[in-house]
């Protein structure tokens, strides 16, 4: 497996980042057009993913074939910037960036790019996907469904109050603003999520505490309510918001590669006929 560490300049930031190619038996040759799937971390996430979860996802799909793209949003990780400064907008604008990356490169097979998106990354994820209609298939993992309401479950409400009164808060030596906050309260994935007609996947935890569990079948609802493209999803027993048990990361690998598959397997087959 070749790994590439990459920076992505987004306005005046640098995004760092990592491209991961799928590896090539010797002798074999690699296709000329490789699927991609671009990985958005959570609120003051980064690219590793807690526990590792988004270097172990990355290696489970390159062995699978996929070309992988993780980066840090502005602010976390590596990547320069500061997170709490900006809104949504910016996390949003970050991740269409990075997909002008991805679809710069000759060999990303542009009608398979998979935009997947953890926590607070999952709804950035269907916000971008509304507004971006290079995003074929959405895979959310414990996807942030009430930006304003679940980040203020995770921050509090006495930090939250800060903002209104003082302007800022610290939140885990992150500083936030009131341009933060509003912005949160000012997306709406459930409703907006009309914009955007590709299929998608949803996989949730049973026992997670964080965002909790009813969000993927509200989701998934809103999902069947478009006019075209379909919505499954997967309930992980016992599962937290990090999948941290060994049992559900092979659960949750497994679910979203056997679904990335089948998409892709069933846009070939429709690529042979012609109408």
């Amino acid at each position: 497996m070749m790994n590439h560490t990459i920076t992505i300049k987004s306005g005046d930031i640098e995004l760092a980042g990592v491209l991961q190619y799928p590896a090539v038996d010797a002798g074999v040759k690699r296709p000329a057009k490789l699927p991609i799937v671009i990985i958005a971390h959570g609120f003051i996430g980064n690219r590793m993913g807690t526990d590792r979860l988004f270097v172990e996802a990355a290696e489970r799909l390159t062995s699978s074939g996929y070309l992988v793209l993780r980066f840090d949003y502005g602010g976390c990780g590596e990547s320069t910037g500061d997170y709490g400064s900006g809104g949504l907008d910016e996390l949003i604008a970050q991740t269409r960036t990075v997909i002008d990356y991805a679809l710069s490169l000759d060999l990303v097979d542009a009608e398979r790019l998979i935009l997947l998106g953890h926590s607070l990354g999952g709804a950035v994820a269907v916000l971008t996907a509304a507004r971006d209609s290079r995003v074929k298939s959405l895979v959310l993992w414990a996807p942030v469904a009430h930006p304003f309401m679940d980040i203020r479950n995770i921050i509090g409400t006495k930090a939250i109050e800060e903002i209104e009164t003082a302007g800022k808060a610290d939140y885990m030596h992150y500083l936030f603003t009131k341009r933060f906050t509003d912005s949160l309260a000012q997306y709406q994935p459930l409703t907006e999520l009309r914009g955007y007609s590709g299929d998608v996947l949803i996989v949730h935890g049973t026992a997670d505490t964080v965002i909790p569990v009813d969000y993927c079948f509200l989701y998934q609802k809103m999902f069947w309510l478009r006019k075209e493209g379909n919505c499954d999803k997967e309930v992980i027993l016992q599962g937290d918001h990090t999948f941290s048990s060994k049992a559900s990361r092979d659960e949750l690998f497994g679910a979203s590669l056997r679904w990335i598959d089948t998409i892709g397997k069933r846009r070939s087959d429709w690529s042979l006929w012609t109408i």
